[in-house]
């Protein structure tokens, strides 16, 4: 516990707002965190929390929480969705797992792992919540930050402030600049449903909790168990023929009809029961160096927004915010803390976004392509975890500079 409480304003109460928030609040500082719904909640379906993200939320109390809706799937399996064949596999139950990580892998719904954070920042004593605030921007000089909020909500003022608003971030525009958002071109539709719909083979996949990931051609589908095995989450992924950057007239249900209509009768018996009444389209951006700024530091999406493919977008946010409460729980001086939060998470955020984009790109391949990769990755035992064990095994601690 650090012997000076800061004050700290977190601005975005997402899973990256709220977990930052309940990482520096358990280091010893007072918390207020800002955000601009009405209400607190989540959109999305289901979510991937590799070891990393699991060792996280042990770090931040709330891994049991999480556990008690999650579940912990014996197998990741990669599918040829063209041919219905098995590609390849890790058994996340073997020794081999067991030995080299010491935290469980679990897939769980977004709005349960949104609840067991938001629960947990609710119950601490340091942590102040407030909904209905937009932020619009923010002033700081050597010995505070000023953000000033839409409307006629007065004005807060911290001593230092993270931006976790997301891929939008207003914050992070206005530090960084009016940079682009990367567009890849590729659309999601996702959703869950009761296991009991699924029928055929589609019935086993699901029976078996298995993380399935079916590759094809500028397309993939995902599907696992969420909430108990309660519900069925599923994502369809392809890559649009109708992009363009002034138009929203792309990535129909049209062209998600006609982008898995080649696949295997598995793939297409889902495809019906995928939900439609979103799409999302999918953006990231390059890695960038200036994640702090005086004192404010950018968090999660707001930092480092990054494409699904390692299913690491919530996993680095959580690692993010377990490193930002070390550094508070170190140094008093917000630029201390920022310097030594940024140094721990930079390269190794900015590397999994990079291999994120490669590792779709792998999993899009067509043709000789396909067929390359799935001879090798067949070759690799369903123990081997020497490709992932980076991705999956989060950095050490920054150690403070004398």
């Amino acid at each position: 516990m650090t012997p000076v409480a800061l004050r700290i304003a977190v601005v975005g109460g997402g899973i990256g707002g709220l977990a930052a928030a309940l990482s520096i609040a358990r280091a010893g500082h007072h918390v207020t965190l800002l955000e601009q719904a009405a209400r607190f909640g989540e959109i999305g379906a289901g979510l991937q929390l590799a070891p990393n993200a699991s060792q996280a939320l042990e770090e931040l109390g709330v891994l049991d929480a999480v556990q008690r809706t999650a579940v912990a799937p014996p197998r990741l399996v990669m599918m040829d969705a063209l041919s219905g064949e098995q590609v390849t596999s890790l058994d996340l139950r073997s020794s081999a797992y067991t030995e080299r990580f010491t935290h469980p892998y679990l897939v769980t719904h977004r709005t349960d792992l949104h609840a067991a954070l938001l629960a947990a920042c609710r119950e601490h004593p340091a942590v102040t919540l407030r909904t209905g605030h937009t932020v619009t921007h923010a002033e700081q000089d050597e010995s505070a930050v000023h953000l000033h909020f839409a409307g006629t909500t007065p004005r807060l003022t911290a001593d230092a402030v993270v931006a976790a608003d997301g891929l939008h971030s207003r914050l992070r525009q206005a530090l960084v600049g009016d940079e682009e958002l990367v567009c890849s071109r590729y659309v999601a539709f996702r959703g869950a449903l009761p296991p009991d719909r699924m029928t055929g083979r589609m019935s086993q996949h699901a029976a078996s909790d298995a993380v399935m990931v079916w590759a094809g051609p500028r397309m993939h589908l995902v599907q696992y168990p969420v909430r108990r095995g309660e519900l069925y989450n599923q994502v369809a992924v392809f890559e649009s023929d109708h992009y363009t950057p002034d138009s929203d007239d792309w990535g129909t249900e049209a062209e998600l009809e006609e982008r898995f209509a080649g696949t295997c009768q598995t793939v297409r018996d889902a495809l019906p029961l995928i939900a439609r009444d979103r799409r999302w389209p999918l953006y990231d951006r390059l890695p960038i160096d200036n994640w702090v700024h005086g004192r404010i530091a950018l968090l999660g999406d707001a930092a480092h927004p990054m494409l699904q493919y390692l299913a690491q977008g919530a996993c680095q946010a959580l690692e993010d915010a377990v490193a930002l409460g070390q550094s508070f729980g170190r140094f008093t001086n917000p630029a201390d803390a920022f310097a030594t939060y940024s140094d721990q998470r930079r390269e190794r955020a900015a590397r999994i976004q990079t291999n994120a984009r490669r590792f779709g790109e792998i999993c899009h391949l067509e043709g000789m392509g396909a067929t390359l990769r799935n001879q090798l990755f067949a070759s690799r035992a369903s123990d081997d975890f020497n490709d992932v064990s980076w991705v999956w095994t989060p950095a050490p601690a920054a150690v403070p500079t004398p």
